[in-house]
């Protein structure tokens, strides 16, 4: 249900509206005139605006739609107007208001209908905004019994609402697992809403999750929504979650406990209904001890806690994840299908595979683009199973990441993020690792 303002000078109107509204289950503020209702919008924020174009005071209904338009671009607003000034209306239409009504209002079920298309556009642009690719979650496992336990553990808790926190060394497929949950969840027409905390930067970090306001900080010039905004209704996934900043684990505590936070530079009030998936490679529990995490954080996300073996562990799983990661790199490729041959399938069983599904979907993509024709060979595979670290020999360990990390941003052309995911590392940390090395891509 949706938060609604109603704003009419005529209280007997004022009433009827919030009624009609609130028997759907909507809460509803009422305003008297336009300066109350921009009040109200300051404290609080609203999915739909209702207000009579024709008001006393200094605020005009069109004044009031030009301001909340300008402030928060995504509220949706019905105008009411009387008889004889639907000239107006069609302006106000202009200026980004939804639609209009026309007072008398005819019945509660006009009111409803015109309420309900409003909120399913809210919800569609909310939709188009993140860009969710509703492509089929691809499977977890192709038969490995290890991975057994962990399916039927993901089943059960996608069936509830309960903080999942996801373990595992990288490139384990923790977002996959994730994706898993929420499409196996009552929330599955929701949104998914990935946030990598060690792909973004420190100092745009809470506005990537927050959102913030029009003037929060220089080259703010609109308000805009965050990941949390975003993600109502559906799954906020905060992947490496162990990077985030003490400061901000703070106030991501307080969301998770009251579903309710500001945007950056606002004082608005704005509610939340997400369900919480967070994911790490690193040890929360050592974290905690070192006082870089904080405790009451961490058993607010590890309500219900899976840890996901490495590839190497479920050897059952390679060659049928192989093939499959074939098939979508030759597609993104542009090429024909391709296919193993029997020494490149056997190099892939065999394989030490560190950076687990990563470093194998590395691996083949390199492959793919030395195969000559539609067979991957052994060959191939040789060159493409190829270390970073491969032709480091010797030397200390800072001259051996060193090294890995030339090689990674050599091969990917200087690109950190593809840099970063081949070397099983997050962008942030990766960007650390340059200004320690002086190093430049």
């Amino acid at each position: 249900m949706a938060n609604i303002l109603v704003v009419d000078d005529e209280q007997g109107i004022r009433e009827f509206l919030a009624d009609a509204l609130s028997f759907d289950g909507h809460e509803v503020a009422q305003a008297a005139d336009g300066m109350e209702a921009l009040r109200r919008t300051h404290d609080r924020a609203f999915d739909l605006m209702l207000t009579d174009l024709k008001m006393p005071g200094a605020l005009t209904g069109i004044d009031l739609l030009r301001q909340l338009k300008s402030e928060q671009p995504d509220t949706e607003v019905i105008v009411m107007t009387a008889h004889g000034t639907v000239e107006t209306a069609v302006e106000a239409m202009k200026l980004g208001a939804y639609d209009y009504l026309q007072k008398p209002i005819g019945s509660p079920a006009e009111l409803r209908l015109i309420v309900a298309r409003a909120l399913e556009r809210r919800r569609l642009r909310a939709k188009d905004e993140i860009r969710r690719q509703r492509d089929v979650v691809p499977p977890l496992s192709y038969g490995d019994p290890v991975m057994q336990s962990v399916i039927t553990a993901l089943d059960k808790v996608a069936r509830t609402n309960s903080t999942v926190l996801l373990l595992g060394e990288s490139g384990t497929g923790k977002e996959v697992a994730a994706r898993t949950i929420h499409e196996r969840s009552s929330r599955s027409d929701g949104p998914f809403v990935p946030v990598n905390c060690a792909a973004i930067s420190e100092t745009l970090m809470e506005s990537e999750i927050f959102g913030h306001e029009k003037g929060a900080f220089t080259g703010a010039s609109a308000a805009r929504r965050g990941r949390l905004e975003l993600a109502d209704g559906g799954t906020l996934f905060l992947d490496e979650i162990g990077e985030l900043k003490l400061e901000l684990q703070a106030k991501l505590l307080r969301v998770i406990q009251e579903r309710r936070f500001e945007r950056v530079g606002g004082t608005r009030t704005i509610e939340v209904d997400v369900r919480w998936i967070a994911a790490t490679n690193r040890n929360l529990e050592e974290m905690v001890a070192a006082r870089t995490f904080r405790e009451d954080l961490y058993h607010r996300l590890a309500v219900f806690p899976v840890r996901l073996p490495p590839l190497r562990d479920r050897r059952r799983d390679l060659l049928p994840l192989a093939e499959a990661l074939l098939a979508r790199i030759a597609a993104d490729l542009g090429r024909p299908p391709l296919k193993l041959d029997d020494v490149a399938r056997e190099r892939i069983e065999t394989g030490v595979w560190r950076g687990n599904v990563r470093e194998l979907g590395n691996a083949l993509e390199r492959a793919a683009i030395l195969a000559d024709g539609d067979v991957v060979r052994g060959d191939d595979f040789q060159v493409a199973m190829a270390s970073p670290l491969a032709d480091i020999a010797g030397g200390t360990m800072e001259a051996i990441e060193r090294g890995a990390i030339e090689r990674a941003l050599s091969e990917t052309g200087g690109n950190r993020r593809r840099a970063a995911e081949r070397l099983g590392i997050g962008e942030r940390t990766l960007y650390d690792k340059l200004k320690r090395y002086g190093l430049s891509s």
